[in-house]
């Protein structure tokens, strides 16, 4: 079921693996997470003994201080899991409905799941309402499918939600072969036909040119799965628009650079272990160094909490970094691809892009209608990136194109929180059953 790479890319740079420093880097990261080990245990001892309500010190400053910091201590070193998406049931028609998620479709590097409705209970609960097919194409870029939870929680009500729950590539075996970005629009293909047609297909970030391209290859070939409607939020469409500080340094830096300093070798016990990987960790050191003085306000803010009981701001802070800290790796040759034909080359609004030696074109796409979102505030992906995508798609008629540009919104809240659930994903639902 891998989709191995055609050799017909000739023009790619050639891979020449990780350098030697970096290739030991997930070793000495290993190694950290070892050693630090037992002063974790020692944390988690004294988070325990000085919130005791035997010990006396629980009850005075110095011991509230204490057990704060050991909780914070505990909280910046330990290794977080991939979380769950914990969304058991929603709400139609102010009656609760049970969501299951089930896996339709399978792949070493990618599961389809589906939050499946009761059948026919929707039908039952809301009889006049369309209940389109939605697929939502979470962002493979260091963090789990479970960062759109919020994203999947408001479309669950009038929607039928799919989404790709990308794997940590340190989990999958060398046997599983490769995973590049010829590979992920393969099988966003096989997804799409998975689903079946009048499918609406949603990119959240990263995933945007992969879903145009997918789009674009399917309606050529005149394939009854192409999406009715392409969503787009927050995309790197093209990045010579609005160039952010990651855009910036993916262009100025080398091609080789990245390969000999952002790729290193997954170590033994993992089962993906001397796989070639763009590790989660480093990305989130990326994440965390464009805005550190936020983050080191946060934590400061979490330790003064703990100190004063305050419990309902420190469980917030826990459930935004227990997702936010929880990251993946990445395949290097998806990764290196992806900063070679979208961030350096911009071979898609250059109309160079090719899927295994075929030419993608946008123009193709003639029938399905195309939504851009950005957000005002967007640090990763700059105003007009997204929007680049109408300007590919020239046969797309005008009535069935729309661009939405939300205020007061960084990248996160395009497709997270208050505004999204206010205003965004209102647009969305209207804007998709406009298009059935």
């Amino acid at each position: 079921m891998v989709i191995q790479q055609h050799s017909w890319v000739a023009s790619e740079p050639t891979s020449q693996g990780p350098g030697i420093i970096s290739s030991l880097l997930y070793h000495a990261y290993e190694m950290h997470h070892a050693g630090v080990r037992p002063f974790r245990a020692v944390a988690d001892a004294g988070s325990l003994f000085f919130r005791s309500p035997l010990n006396p010190w629980t009850y005075t400053l110095a011991g509230r201080s204490i057990a704060a910091a050991c909780d914070v201590f505990e909280a910046t070193t330990r290794r977080y899991a991939k979380p769950a998406f914990g969304l058991p049931k929603t709400m139609i028609n102010g009656e609760p409905v049970p969501i299951t998620e089930k896996i339709v479709w399978t792949h070493p590097f990618c599961d389809l799941l589906h939050f499946s409705k009761p059948e026919g209970l929707f039908e039952k609960l809301h009889p006049r309402a369309p209940h389109p097919k939605v697929l939502i194409v979470s962002p493979l870029s260091g963090h789990f499918a479970t960062l759109l939870r919020g994203t999947v929680e408001a479309m669950l009500p009038e929607h039928d939600v799919y989404i790709t729950d990308w794997r940590n590539a340190r989990e999958v075996p060398l046997s599983a072969g490769r995973f590049d970005l010829d590979d992920c629009i393969s099988a966003l293909q096989m997804m799409l036909r998975e689903i079946g047609p009048g499918t609406h297909i949603m990119a959240v970030c990263q995933p945007g040119p992969a879903v145009l391209c997918t789009t674009a290859l399917m309606a050529e070939d005149g394939d009854p799965a192409t999406p009715r409607s392409m969503i787009i939020m927050g995309s790197p469409i093209d990045t010579r628009r609005s160039p952010t500080v990651p855009n910036k340094l993916s262009a100025e830096r080398p091609y080789s650079w990245f390969e000999g300093n952002m790729i290193t070798t997954v170590p033994f016990p993992h089962p993906g272990a001397m796989r070639n990987v763009y590790p989660g960790f480093l990305q989130l050191t990326s994440f965390i160094s464009m805005n550190r003085d936020r983050h080191v306000n946060a934590h400061h803010d979490y330790f003064r909490n703990l100190i004063k009981g305050d419990g309902d701001n420190a469980q917030k802070h826990r459930e935004f970094y227990d997702e936010y800290l929880a990251v993946m790796d990445i395949t290097a040759e998806f990764y290196l691809q992806t900063i070679d034909r979208v961030f350096q080359r911009h071979l898609l609004p250059l109309g160079q892009f090719h899927h295994r030696g075929r030419l993608v074109r946008p123009e193709a796409i003639r029938d399905t209608a195309l939504m851009t979102v950005e957000g005002e505030n967007d640090d990763i992906s700059g105003i007009g990136q997204t929007q680049a995508a109408h300007d590919l798609c020239v046969n797309i008629p005008a009535d069935k194109q729309f661009d939405y540009i939300q205020a007061d919104v960084g990248h996160y809240g395009v497709f997270n929180g208050k505004r999204w659930r206010t205003e965004i994903q209102p647009r969305v639902r209207d804007f998709i059953r406009s298009n059935l």
